[in-house]
């Protein structure tokens, strides 16, 4: 299923679920895990691997995170995988909650 990403598009992923792991200014345990056993499955090069531990120090620049530049193929894998994200340490913050409601209107239709 995320093997239909192309790499571009699986960094994508990945930025978008590091920056729902900072909505609530601290990344959890869990969500540690979450996302080190997703760049495992999306089978990211080393340089990739250092982006994303970057991220898990820094929150994604803003800027670089356009829900509307999403492809409508993929949109289902990275509402799933944020939803994981933001369930993975068994609470949701009110931040998460918020960020995930308005990602999604975000989305084109």
């Amino acid at each position: 299923m995320l093997k239909e990403l192309d790499r571009r598009d699986r960094m994508r992923l990945v930025q978008f679920v590091c920056s729902f792991a900072w909505a609530d200014l601290e990344i959890q345990p869990e969500e540690r895990v979450f996302i080190s056993r997703l760049i495992r499955r999306l089978d990211l090069g080393e340089a990739e691997d250092l982006q994303v531990q970057q991220w898990l120090d820094r929150p994604p620049e803003l800027d670089d995170l356009d829900p509307t530049s999403i492809p409508a193929a993929h949109r289902r894998f990275f509402v799933e995988a944020i939803e994981g994200l933001i369930s993975a340490d068994g609470e949701i913050a009110e931040e998460e909650r918020d960020s995930f409601v308005i990602f999604k209107q975000l989305l084109p239709s």
